[in-house]
């Protein structure tokens, strides 16, 4: 079943309930009742004692990290977020606006990595940064000619609602 999205594991926590387990089947309980004290399948608990008893309490121990590593170590996301910091006028380009293609470009030219466009966001939040959109407004917006148009030029454009006529003959019911 896994963790809800976004909710870490916690490796310690596994790994103790793992020993907890093979505590509990020394003592001489039953597979299936440790199953249920530890609100696990009892297939997870057979493959603990498996495990266990085949490899010892190191087969038991945590693995590690979930997933593959990281292709930009620590001191390159270091020095990635001290060039996006810069900005992207730094590395040429003509607006202050950091875009995923960017960002992908910038990783490929300065550590040789490649990430797909759609994936870089991912990186970028896991520095602390969020996705923003620039405000689609020109400089020449004028509020109270906006306001003054929605209150006395709209209402008279907008459609008025149909009155309801007579029922079509095929919604009345025969007698």
């Amino acid at each position: 079943m896994g963790n809800p999205a976004g909710v870490p594991r916690d490796f310690e926590a596994l790994e103790k309930r793992r020993f907890h387990a093979i505590q509990m089947l020394e003592r001489g309980l039953r597979q299936a009742e440790i199953a249920r004290q530890l609100r696990v399948v009892p297939q997870t608990v057979a493959r603990w004692v498996h495990d266990y008893r085949s490899g010892g309490k190191s087969a038991l121990r945590k693995a590690g990290r979930a997933g593959r590593k990281p292709r930009l170590s620590e001191q390159q996301r270091q020095q990635l977020e001290k060039l996006l910091v810069a900005g992207p006028e730094q590395l040429g380009y003509e607006t202050p606006l950091w875009t995923c293609p960017r960002v992908a470009h910038l990783i490929e030219q300065e550590f040789a990595v490649t990430y797909h466009e759609g994936h870089v966001w991912k990186i970028l939040v896991g520095l602390g940064w969020s996705p923003q959109r620039p405000e689609g407004r020109a400089r020449e917006r004028n509020e109270e000619q906006i306001l003054n148009w929605k209150k006395n030029v709209w209402p008279g454009l907008k459609k008025k609602r149909a009155r309801k006529g007579a029922s079509s003959s095929s919604s009345m019911k025969a007698d």
